[in-house]
């Protein structure tokens, strides 16, 4: 099977995200936890059904929920970080992760209007 970039940073992604969300639950934190498991599984979910788009307009609208979701989960790793649940170095990480992603949806995006 041919590798794809996105899919396969966004799938990893949602995985530290899953771990995340349970470290969270284990602190009894189960709003923020919830809100960051919905965003944060969703990029990859997206991307996956952009892939199996019908249609490049299709291809284009999953990519853009996809970086929305990407955008939101950014907003929560901040709630996060600000509130002290999470620590500074795990923050730092997974805002390069995000920040990457987003860097890469946005090209896609980008390119696919062409």
């Amino acid at each position: 099977m041919k590798e794809n970039l996105i899919a396969d940073k966004t799938y990893d992604f949602a995985i530290k995200i899953v771990l995340l969300s349970k470290k969270l639950c284990a602190q009894n934190e189960y709003v923020l936890s919830r809100q960051i498991l919905k965003s944060g599984t969703s990029i990859g979910a997206n991307v996956e059904e952009a892939i199996g788009g019908i249609s490049k307009k299709d291809f284009r609208a999953k990519m853009s929920i996809s970086y929305k979701e990407a955008k939101e989960t950014n907003y929560w790793l901040r709630i996060l970080k600000d509130t002290n649940y999470i620590e500074i170095e795990e923050f730092n990480y997974l805002n390069d992760e995000i920040t990457s992603i987003l860097k890469i949806l946005y090209e896609i995006i980008e390119s696919s209007k062409e």
